[in-house]
C-alpha cells in the first residue's frame, strides 16, 4: 500500500529508534500499563509518532482498563483499517493514513456512542498540549 510518507527501511530506523521502529515499523506491541500515555487526561492532539499527523483529539480518550490508551473515535480520514489474522485471531489493526505506522487495533467493544475502542501503542503515538 501507498502513503504519502514512504521511507526505506533504515531511513525508518535510524529516524524512529529501536523500540518506536519495533512498534511503528514491525508491528509490534509494548506491555501493558507501560505507555506514557495510557494515564494521560491532558486537553490536545495525539499524533504519529513516525510522521506527526494528527489522530485523535484527547476529547475521545478514555480509560478502558486495558493498559493502553484508548479512543473511541480517529480523526477524520487519518487511520487506515486492515484485517489482521496473525495470533489466531481475527482483528482490526490501525494504520497511519499518512505512512502507514501501525498503531494497535480498534474494536467493537467501546462504551460511548461510537460502540468502538481504538486500542493504541503508546510509543506510535506523541501528544501536543492545546
Amino acid at each position: 500500500m501507498k502513503y504519502p510518507i514512504e521511507k526505506s527501511e533504515e531511513q525508518w530506523k535510524e529516524e524512529l529508534g529501536e523500540e518506536r521502529y519495533r512498534i511503528l515499523r514491525l508491528k509490534g506491541t509494548e506491555a501493558p500499563h507501560s505507555g506514557q500515555y495510557n494515564m494521560t487526561n491532558e486537553d490536545g492532539t495525539y499524533c504519529c509518532g513516525g510522521c506527526g499527523e494528527a489522530l485523535f483529539g484527547s476529547d475521545a480518550k478514555f480509560d478502558a482498563h486495558c493498559g493502553w490508551p484508548s479512543f473511541d473515535e480517529a480523526l477524520p480520514g487519518k487511520v487506515t483499517y486492515i484485517k489482521d489474522s496473525t495470533h489466531g485471531m481475527i482483528r482490526t489493526e490501525i494504520l497511519c493514513a499518512n505512512c502507514g505506522g501501525h498503531l494497535g487495533h480498534v474494536f467493537d467493544d467501546g462504551p460511548s456512542a461510537t460502540g468502538v475502542r481504538y486500542c493504541v501503542n503508546s510509543l506510535s503515538i506523541d501528544f501536543k498540549e492545546k
